[in-house]
């Protein structure tokens, strides 16, 4: 394995400030690889490796180092939002889901070793729990591994808990009440977060409206939600009435041209990175859309596979993760008392923490 410096780095200025980024090629395999460290400020970083040949971007690299760095960056405002003990890190492996190899995961694995626990891995896109004991074969900072290898499983299930948690704190100020009953609710990507909300939502007596190009993950919630629409495209769905929007498929949904013509009243998701840019906020708030920052509300899988870390205690990460209630409500009052939009607000609470725990100089 050989590392080899990014070619340009300029695009990425805006995330510049990262501890460690580590971009490497497994020359076995062919896969390149990349592991981003924001922040150790709290604890070792941690956050998911995603698994993706980035097909539509012109280039391959720059892209996944991109996605890199914004994810970790994400991954540390989302650690001390949860008040979990670690800092924010990600890692990419370039390659199509359908094309990689357990080699290619031991190599991440080995690479993710090499780091001495500064970064500690989790699943992602493309990742699943097979995939990640694949990984821990090579390394023993690995979490999402299945119980059979001393893990806690697919994160899914408390990342759509904590986005339904997010959802409803958003519902209470929005509309002066939490309950999503009757409620319209629009869902981009029925995979294993979407999915499971779609199921949580449909309990409650929402009507959901979904969209996934998967005929599986359409299927698999048509079961678990009966009453649930399909629709054909986000188009299709943002044409609907829509009380809440939730992205949980891949970032960047939210662009500066969808905002502009955007009314529906709550943006909530499982979804990293669902704006293509920070601006987006801004835009949004115009508009009166309330949009609740990705990283405030899906941090329960990440409060899960930490769980894992010190013994796997699954009820107290639920309770954990019941939490992004209060922390969605303190958020937004913050953001209304100052001001800002939510996004300014929640970044402006988790580096608090943060700059608590900065040793003094």
């Amino acid at each position: 394995m050989s590392t080899d410096r990014p070619v340009a780095v300029d695009p990425w200025a805006p995330f510049d400030g990262h501890e460690q980024v580590v971009v490497a090629r497994d020359e076995a395999t062919g896969c390149e690889l990349v592991v981003a460290i924001h922040s150790t400020v709290l604890g070792p970083a941690l956050g998911g490796v995603r698994l993706s040949g980035y097909t539509t971007a012109a280039s391959p690299r720059a892209a996944a180092y991109a996605d890199a760095l914004r994810l970790s960056r994400a991954m540390t405002y989302k650690n001390a939002l949860a008040q979990l003990p670690h800092g924010g890190g990600k890692g990419v492996i370039v390659r199509d889901p359908d094309l990689a190899t357990d080699d290619m995961l031991r190599a991440f694995g080995r690479l993710v070793a090499s780091l001495d626990g500064r970064y500690v891995t989790a699943a992602d896109v493309g990742m699943t729990v097979r995939r990640m004991d694949i990984v821990a074969e090579e390394c023993r900072w690995t979490t999402g591994r299945s119980p059979e290898r001393g893990g806690v499983g697919d994160s899914g299930v408390l990342t759509a808990l904590g986005v339904l948690r997010g959802m409803q704190a958003c519902a209470a100020t929005v509309f002066g009440s939490d309950d999503l009953a009757g409620r319209t609710v629009g869902v981009v990507g029925a995979g294993k977060v979407g999915g499971r909300l779609i199921a949580h939502l449909s309990q409650l007596g929402a009507r959901v409206v979904a969209v996934d190009p998967s005929p599986s993950a359409r299927a698999y919630v048509l079961h678990a939600a009966p009453g649930m629409q399909v629709v054909a495209s986000v188009d299709d769905l943002l044409a609907r009435e829509l009380d809440v929007l939730s992205p949980n498929a891949l970032g960047g949904l939210l662009t500066a041209e969808l905002a502009a013509r955007l009314s529906v009243p709550i943006v909530c998701g499982g979804a990293n990175n669902q704006l293509a840019d920070d601006a987006v906020a801004d835009l949004l708030a115009a508009r009166g859309v309330l949009y609740a920052p990705d990283f405030m509300v899906n941090c329960g899988g990440v409060i899960q596979v930490a769980a894992e870390l010190t013994g796997g205690d699954l009820d107290r990460a639920r309770q954990q993760t019941e939490a992004v209630y209060g922390t969605t409500r303190r958020v937004l009052d913050r953001a209304a008392r100052e001001g800002v939009t939510p996004l300014v607000a929640a970044f402006g609470e988790a580096q608090e923490r943060i700059d608590r725990a900065r040793p003094a100089r």
